[in-house]
């Protein structure tokens, strides 16, 4: 996901991940920041994919609401 703040001249990226670890927990998994940054990573564990996924997809429409757009 790609958004850019015009206003601002900023290009920011947000990647979002659902993954499973080894011992079968599942991990939301953020990345974000400025285009042609290193960015941020936050991890969240929940022991579910349902789980997982719920939080995923409240983080994607938020992030839709805001003027990210998905890659094409």
């Amino acid at each position: 996901m790609g958004g850019v703040d015009r206003i601002w001249n900023m290009a920011r990226f947000y990647r979002l991940v659902v993954q499973q670890d080894l011992f079968g927990m599942w991990w939301f998994v953020r990345e974000f920041g400025r285009i042609g940054s290193l960015g941020r990573v936050m991890q969240t564990a929940y022991p579910t994919l349902d789980e997982a996924t719920a939080a995923h997809a409240k983080l994607w429409r938020a992030k839709l609401k805001r003027g990210y757009s998905t890659p094409a």
